[in-house]
């Protein structure tokens, strides 16, 4: 199982917030660049960048970040946040992104990003499917569709997405364990490649999701407050 560290970006600086609430926002570093240097240090081949700014907006906003990290370390990024272009899609990857997350654009034009899977490969497009109560949630999590989680990752894995990623916002920055029977559920029933994010606080937390089938874990709060060490983390990679 892939070990992806997060890096949230609001007006350049690494961040998090608690339930997707931008009014929880809590500062970790200025220097998101810093931040990815020490995971590379620690053996971390993957980061998942999201521009926070871009996931409210209508396109991204923190462009620069994705660069210097590209520029400055050997991580493997997945960018996501503010991507609803395919002039933003290869904007993104010219500055140095490996694959590109889709999530809202997903929801509100399913026809432009089948166009977009054609075009780049399920290697390089990855689904975001950001769920509260198992509706999918749009727009840096401000807005809930009437979309199943299930049936939603049904329809793009026959289309051709092979990874998701999967967040149960109810369960994002609160340290208390990832959503294991929604993961079960979407392995049962679903082809997509899962890979797991939010409510992580513990080692044992990754060993489980590994022991449920997923091919990554995405992980960030517990990490930035100590609940994980990079040391640990080192041991996994």
């Amino acid at each position: 199982m892939r070990i992806i560290p997060a890096i949230d970006i609001i007006d350049g600086q690494c961040v998090r917030l608690t339930k997707g609430d931008y009014n929880t926002k809590k500062m970790y570093n200025q220097n998101p660049v810093e931040v990815a240097k020490s995971f590379e240090d620690h053996g971390i081949q993957y980061v998942h960048l999201v521009d926070l700014d871009g996931a409210k907006s209508n396109d991204m906003v923190n462009f620069k970040t994705l660069e210097a990290l590209a520029r400055e370390t050997n991580l493997k990024i997945d960018f996501g946040g503010g991507i609803k272009s395919l002039e933003a899609i290869n904007s993104a990857l010219n500055a140095g992104a490996q694959q590109i997350t889709l999530g809202s654009v997903a929801v509100h034009q399913p026809s432009l990003v089948e166009e977009w899977l054609a075009l780049f490969g399920s290697e390089k497009l990855i689904l975001g499917a950001d769920c509260r109560e198992r509706k999918i949630a749009t727009n840096g999590w401000l807005e809930t569709s009437e979309l199943d989680i299930i049936s939603f990752l049904k329809n793009y894995s026959e289309l051709g997405f092979q990874y998701a990623i999967v967040t149960d916002i109810e369960k994002d920055g609160m340290l208390e364990g990832p959503s294991f029977e929604l993961y079960r559920e979407i392995l049962q029933k679903t082809h997509s490649t899962l890979i797991a994010s939010g409510g992580i606080h513990s080692m044992n937390d990754l060993l489980e999701l590994k022991a449920l089938g997923c091919e990554g874990a995405i992980l960030g709060k517990a990490l930035y407050e100590g609940y994980i060490s990079l040391k640990e983390l080192s041991t996994l990679c």
